[in-house]
């Protein structure tokens, strides 16, 4: 098994890709060790001591190294558990029974108002099928939390989560795609 390695513009974050698919649906973002525990793959990153983040996508793992960590000697460590882990076969995530849930995506939504369905709609569209798609492609995710008064509130993860270029991405990038599909949308804020 051979496993790419990816960097992403957050520097602290290498995107590895395994070649295989990760996620069926949606995302996971860990950013500490009790979060982690969800998941042995996920505790096996953070029990390395230099990890802070850990994020699983369709087909990538985006980690993210604590502040002062030397990329060149946590890499080989990385590559090594995420061999272990897909060539034993082992699960995503711990079996429910073991007092563990496997989530969808966060859960975190600001509620929107029914008569903005139409609206909401076009935004979710937009985030699924170009901006989703587009972010991955650096390592992490953003997800809907909600639509009030003009306003698209998003929350981003992954190696975006922490990006010193992430409040350009959302603002330059998919703020002025959305403003520009959805005339409705004033801005777009992190949630």
């Amino acid at each position: 098994m051979f496993i790419e390695t990816e960097t992403t513009p957050n520097p602290a974050t290498l995107k590895f890709l395994p070649g295989q698919q990760i996620m069926a649906a949606g995302s996971r973002d860990f950013t500490n060790d009790d979060e982690a525990a969800a998941s042995p793959l996920a505790e096996g990153l953070f029990g390395l001591g230099d990890v802070s983040g850990v994020f699983f996508g369709r087909d990538f793992i985006s980690v993210t190294a604590g502040e002062g960590t030397d990329w060149g000697a946590l890499k080989p460590q990385v590559v090594a558990i995420l061999l272990d882990h897909f060539i034993s076969g082992a699960p995503l995530f711990n079996a429910p029974s073991a007092g563990f849930s496997v989530p969808a995506e966060d859960d975190e939504d600001l509620g929107d108002d029914p008569a903005d369905a139409d609206i909401v709609d076009q935004i979710k569209d937009l985030l699924e099928t170009r901006i989703r798609p587009a972010v991955a492609n650096d390592g992490g995710d953003v997800l809907y939390r909600g639509y009030r008064e003009g306003i698209v509130y998003l929350k981003m993860q992954g190696a975006c989560s922490g990006c010193p270029s992430s409040s350009a991405t959302l603002k330059n990038g998919i703020e002025s795609l959305i403003k520009y599909y959805v005339p409705e949308v004033t801005e777009v804020r992190a949630a």
